[in-house]
């Protein structure tokens, strides 16, 4: 299993969303196929096949548990996560 794979359960078990790494997370999504804008201190991730848009700030090293909920909640809707 590899980092990105981890990563992915780590998030999709909601067990610990305060302890994911905004660089980490970025780098998930990005292979996930979102393209990434950056405005700012406003990191916009959007897909063609997602509706919703995903805009990620940082917490110093770590992301917001907030917004690794809406991450979850998109790979989930749109079974991104190919689970």
């Amino acid at each position: 299993m590899g980092r990105q794979d981890k990563l992915l359960t780590k998030i999709l078990s909601g067990s610990s969303d305060a302890n994911i790494r905004f660089d980490e997370l970025c780098g998930l999504l990005s292979n996930l196929g979102f393209d990434m804008r950056v405005r700012g201190s406003h990191h916009i991730f959007r897909k063609a096949v997602v509706i919703e848009k995903l805009n990620l700030q940082r917490d110093g090293d770590m992301a917001k548990p907030y917004q690794v909920r809406q991450a979850r909640n998109v790979i989930v809707k749109y079974k991104l996560g190919g689970q």
